[in-house]
């Protein structure tokens, strides 16, 4: 049996995040890594992905990425390989191609059993992220209609010829309809409640913004309100998501999906209402910013014209409720409905019924055992690259007060 220090498991952002503020205390650990650093980044994303933040804001602290403008909108490959060279470049002690299948407690520390063996480790650090088991509703049953989510997507050339509908409008969802239709396809997006932030507003990306309005500190918001998706994009060079604009290149808009009948999908008379408060929302973000700016003096350039909405199309004043999928000729459909945590394989009692880990901003109820990236775990930005770091360098300094194995 390997011994330990500390194992994290998980070599993502928040693993290698973890691994360099551990290494900075002179703490022992060991990485595992599933498969190759940042794999989601390389296998479970579209072709066409980019960060949905600039480079000058989706990274490190520590390390930027060289080879790009600070405004540009890293691809997902860049990002993997930044990952990948960041850990190179520090020596940090990560092992690629090893699972680990059961985690237990082992007296006063833990017994991780793993595709390579067996690991006693004082610390476990889980770092295995928030994007673990994808949800895809079974309501559709058609058998000749394509479904997949939107981790299984890559292109548009990779579908089936026919129209597609796309089934949440979160980011991922969004970004993913708009590139459907610019590729001349015939596209269905169901959206639910969502906030729409400006890209940029007054020379500002609306992470900076985010940043001056303390809005990346937020603490997680009431029950009910963690889920609303964000729709934002970096693609085509960063642009805010405007639902009308969508409509206005052909994608026809739906309300929540629902009940599947006798061929036809039926959705919730709720469009308008959904579209009306992303609207406010983004309003919402303009006027902070014009009181934030006011109160300090900023020298920021004025943007009325950024309050000028498009006319609401007709699919959401005349909305369809229910669509046959055969006689629109739809092939298939993207489930851009986010995922699940997956925490099977620790067999221990830590978690809620809706398979949360109970915690406070990292530290779990059980002494040495530490979860890192997942969203909300201390604050909106945790599970962002640099929230990911900063989450893991205080859990990182909590672990080296614990002292020596």
């Amino acid at each position: 049996m390997e011994t330990t220090h500390t194992l994290v498991i998980g070599g993502g952002q928040a693993g290698v995040a973890t691994s360099a503020h551990l290494q900075k205390h002179g703490v022992p650990h060991i990485v595992l890594e599933r498969a190759r650093i940042a794999e989601r980044w390389r296998t479970e994303r579209w072709d066409s992905l980019v960060a949905n933040g600039p480079a000058w804001h989706d990274r490190f602290p520590e390390a930027e990425f060289t080879d790009l403008d600070p405004e540009e909108f890293a691809g997902k490959d860049r990002v993997a390989t930044y990952f990948e060279s960041f850990a190179k470049a520090r020596a940090l002690p990560v092992r690629t191609g090893v699972n680990v299948t059961r985690l237990e407690r082992d007296g006063e520390g833990f017994r991780a059993t793993t595709s390579n063996g067996v690991i006693q480790a004082q610390n476990v650090v889980v770092a295995t992220g928030p994007f673990q088991k994808p949800l895809i509703p079974t309501v559709v049953t058609d058998p000749a209609i394509t479904q997949l989510h939107s981790n299984a997507y890559r292109n548009p050339q990779s579908l089936p010829e026919g129209a597609v509908l796309v089934v949440g409008a979160g980011s991922s969802g969004a970004q993913i309809a708009e590139e459907l239709v610019r590729a001349g396809r015939r596209v269905y997006l169901s959206l639910g409640p969502h906030d729409r932030p400006p890209r940029r507003y007054r020379g500002q990306d609306f992470v900076w913004w985010l940043g001056k309005l303390g809005k990346w500190d937020m603490k997680a918001p009431t029950p009910g309100t963690v889920h609303i998706t964000i729709a934002v994009s970096g693609a085509y060079g960063g642009h805010t998501m405007d639902f009308r604009r969508l409509a206005a290149l052909g994608v026809t808009l739906l309300g929540r999906a629902g009940a599947y009948k006798d061929g036809s999908l039926h959705f919730a008379p709720d469009l308008r209402t959904n579209i009306e408060n992303g609207d406010r929302n983004y309003l919402s973000v303009l006027d902070e910013a014009d009181a934030y700016a006011a109160a300090n003096q900023l020298d920021l350039p004025l943007e009325p014209e950024a309050r000028n909405l498009l006319p609401l199309p007709d699919c959401v004043t005349n909305p369809t409720l229910a669509l046959d999928l055969r006689k629109e000729g739809i092939s298939t459909i993207i489930w851009a409905t986010g995922f699940a945590l997956d925490f099977g394989w620790i067999d221990l009692d830590i978690f809620h019924e809706d398979g949360r880990p109970r915690h406070h901003d990292g530290v779990s109820e059980i002494p040495g055992l530490y979860f890192v990236g997942l969203p909300w775990l201390s604050c909106r930005g945790s599970a962002f690259i640099w929230g990911a770091w900063r989450d893991a360098e205080r859990l990182a300094a909590h672990i080296a007060a614990r002292g020596p194995a």
